[in-house]
C-alpha cells in the first residue's frame, strides 16, 4: 500500500493509506519526532538515531542522527 500521510500523536505515529485506512503505527518515546514521510517510508528521530519505517511500521533502516 502507498502511504498517503503520517500523523504524530502524543505517543505514536499513525500511518494512513488511501481513503484514511490505517496501515500501521510507530510507538514514540518522549523527545521522538516525525521528520517526514514518502509514499513508501516514514522517517523518525529517536534520540540519537534516525529510523526509517515501512508502511506497516516495521523498521527498515537505522543511522546516527
Amino acid at each position: 500500500m502507498t502511504i498517503e500521510t503520517a500523523v504524530q500523536k502524543s505517543s505514536y505515529i499513525q500511518i494512513y493509506g488511501a481513503h484514511g485506512s490505517i496501515l500501521g503505527s510507530i510507538p514514540l518515546n518522549s523527545g521522538d519526532m516525525l521528520m517526514g514521510f514518502t509514499s513508501s517510508s516514514v522517517t523518525v528521530r529517536k534520540g540519537d538515531w534516525v529510523k526509517v519505517y515501512d508502511e506497516h511500521g516495521s523498521c527498515i533502516s537505522t543511522y546516527p542522527a
